[in-house]
């Protein structure tokens, strides 16, 4: 496919990057940490912690790691929400040499289980609020050194005793568990502090995290994500971001707020890197879907980017602490990891003046793939143009390139397309083509500009009589009518017409019917995309980052 999107780049964006200007994701981490040594790189609590803290603690964690017998290339799991000692740990476990294995702190002891075990990590960081999952299944996995932390262990004293007595004895977020011969953080950095850190010698093309997908289309299997793919991403990154950071006053640090969970690939890179390359800080929120926890977090703070999901954008745009923040520093919102809904998009420019930014991407591309211009004035409803050094094009199912104007599946090749999945040659080789595209099992189109837009996930198409419907322009229409708060489309089974569309609605006015639902599709939907079922429920089942989970609702068993 002809590269027509570099023709319309934003004004400074470049068509390619130098991906070989950093050796390893640790050379970009050690280039900020001695650039940026003095400013705030994390603030927690109210508490903010320095470049240099960051640095000197990974560096004694780093060493610690390297006494507990770990070779190169061990996995080490970090399962934590989002906390200080999270880049501390990540930064410790990628200096020392060894792969990062993010862990959903949320996940089951099955799911624990299964991804120690496929992963083979030998050692694990983790918040104690979780103990009770691992201890569960420790016997089964090839885990057996484990360090646990408070989630106030990085707040200095007397804060740290505080936060961690409130949140043990006060909150109970801290089920009892028992991991003899557990590690305390805080022990482990005093420890490391009189060691001898060997600073791995590390290349782009080594692994630097097994990033597990969400498992939607069958076991959760690990993206393998070398350094240069990283790196590449986050150097992507940058270039992309810089119209809107020309908006920034000079010499005022990028702030940017830290709700994405950071085990999620989306945050790792746009949030963790993404601001360590730039010298930013960023303004953790441990939990995002506690709306008020995350409202008192933002008072009081400057904040210029704020990348997050069409969900968390919605749901702070309905609260009524939203004004209680000061939103006019904001120059960039980054929307990703699910549609961004047109409704959503309105009441956000309105409410903020910073219209979402639309991105696109998977944990198999690190995950940034493309992005619209950060200095568009509005939604538009594409998911943008290809990132730098990216080339993207629609094939049909015989991996054929499609007609222009015709939908296809969207493939990638770039640099920050994953080396494979995690010991599945087989799966690998279902979705990388022969000259090395990626094939993402989302459906799209592309314009004359070379604006990318998705019309759906290949597997949540309905078919109704020989007619494609694709849940998105379904859910992007109901989600315009008034009182709906947000909906799903999935497919039913149908004797006439093979499926038929069914519409799962969360209303924000009680007072909204059936029968009005009915009328508003059909004042804006043909008749073969109209609902034949419509259900009312409280929420939509979630995954830990916000998407809809459209399988779950398909699934008779959780309906």
């Amino acid at each position: 496919m002809q590269q027509t999107w570099l023709k319309h780049y934003p004004d400074g964006v470049p068509a390619r990057i130098d991906v070989e200007q950093c050796s390893s994701l640790v050379t970009l981490l050690d280039h900020s940490f001695a650039r940026h040594a003095d400013l705030p790189a994390y603030r927690f609590m109210g508490k903010s912690i320095s470049y240099a803290q960051i640095d000197a603690a990974s560096r004694a964690m780093a060493a610690y790691l390297q006494a507990q017998g770990l070779q190169r290339g061990d996995r080490v799991a970090l399962m934590m929400p989002n906390i200080p000692q999270y880049p501390v740990a990540v930064a410790a476990v990628l200096r020392a040499g060894y792969v990062v294995v993010n862990v959903n702190p949320l996940y089951t002891p099955r799911e624990l289980e299964h991804q120690l075990k496929d992963s083979g990590a030998k050692l694990m960081i983790m918040a104690e609020n979780f103990a009770t999952t691992l201890q569960q299944v420790m016997a089964q996995v090839p885990t057996k050194k484990v360090i646990l932390t408070g989630l106030g262990d990085m707040l200095g004293f007397p804060k740290s005793l505080l936060v961690n007595y409130v949140v043990r004895n006060v909150k109970k977020m801290v089920p009892a568990f028992e991991l003899p011969g557990a590690v305390k953080f805080n022990d482990a950095l005093a420890r490391g502090r009189g060691m001898v850190f060997q600073p791995a010698q590390l290349g782009l093309d080594d692994i630097a995290v097994l990033q597990y997908t969400g498992g939607t289309t069958g076991v959760s299997k690990g993206a393998v994500l070398l350094h240069r793919n990283l790196v590449a991403n986050v150097l992507q990154s940058e270039a992309w971001y810089q119209p809107a950071l020309k908006r920034i006053p000079a010499g005022e640090q990028i702030n940017t707020v830290c709700a994405l969970p950071i085990y999620h690939i989306f945050g790792f890179t746009a949030n963790m890197m993404l601001s360590m390359r730039m010298g930013g800080c960023n303004i953790l929120i441990p939990n995002p879907r506690d709306l008020p926890g995350t409202f008192k977090a933002l008072r009081g703070q400057k904040f210029h980017s704020f990348p997050a999901v069409n969900t968390l954008f919605n749901a702070m745009a309905h609260h009524p602490e939203f004004d209680t923040v000061d939103w006019s520093h904001l120059v960039i919102s980054i929307g990703g990891g699910m549609a961004v809904q047109s409704a959503t998009a309105k009441l956000w420019l309105e409410k903020t003046g910073c219209p979402i930014i639309e991105a696109y991407g998977l944990s198999e591309t690190s995950p940034g793939a493309t992005c619209n211009p950060v200095d568009a004035s509005g939604y538009t409803g594409a998911i943008g143009l290809p990132f730098p050094n990216t080339d993207i094009t629609l094939l049909d199912d015989d991996g054929h390139e499609v007609a222009p104007g015709t939908p296809g599946e969207i493939a990638i090749r770039g640099p920050q397309v994953m080396a494979g999945y995690w010991q599945r040659p087989d799966e690998t080789a279902k979705v990388m083509t022969a000259d090395g595209y990626f094939r993402t099992g989302d459906i799209g189109t592309v314009d004359e500009r070379g604006y990318f837009k998705i019309v759906d996930r290949k597997k949540d198409m309905i078919l109704v009589s020989g007619f494609n419907v694709y849940p998105n322009e379904i859910e992007d229409v109901l989600t315009q009518m008034p009182g709906i708060r947000e909906c799903a489309a999935i497919g039913i089974a149908d004797a006439k017409a093979g499926e038929a569309v069914k519409l799962v609605i969360v209303r924000s006015d009680p007072a909204v019917t059936e029968a009005q639902v009915r009328k508003f599709c059909e004042a804006q939907l043909t008749g073969y995309k109209r609902p034949k079922a419509i259900e009312f429920r409280d929420e939509l089942p979630k995954t830990n980052v916000g998407k809809i989970l459209r399988r779950e609702l398909r699934d008779p068993v959780k309906t």
